[in-house]
């Protein structure tokens, strides 16, 4: 079964982000041909958001009340791993290694803030409607 989530598309389970869904130009989203990783069955329905390149691509992302985010390490091997937190503390994945992934289902409205434990330049925001 394919199933396209956000800028990738799901295949029994795996994600794969094509390099047309993204400009290059822009400095955001996955740069590399492509980005792949074994998702949860529980990410399906969700918003991707790309973690490359010591950014969170796209930002901010925008989810109905109820709606899910999955964040999804693209860097290459190797690569320092990454976490997703909330500033509010309203969540906090573990460490993401390159090719792992986190999801998080948002209960209520609000804009939430969040950034990478291990690297705080790294920021984005949720917004919840």
């Amino acid at each position: 079964m394919i199933r396209r989530i956000g800028g990738g598309l799901v295949v029994a389970g795996l994600l794969a982000f094509a390099a047309g869904c993204y400009s290059d130009r822009s400095g955001t989203g996955p740069s590399a041909a492509s980005c792949t990783a074994n998702l949860d069955p529980g990410a399906f329905g969700s918003v991707i958001v790309a973690i490359q390149g010591f950014a969170f691509n796209p930002t901010p992302v925008h989810v109905a009340v109820g709606g899910k985010v999955t964040w999804v390490n693209c860097e290459p091997e190797g690569t320092p791993s990454h976490t997703t937190t909330a500033e509010n503390g309203g969540w906090s994945s573990s460490l993401l290694d390159p090719g792992t992934s986190y999801t998080f289902t948002f209960p209520t409205a609000g804009t939430f803030a969040y950034h990478c434990q291990p690297h705080p330049s790294m920021t984005a925001q949720v917004v919840v409607q």
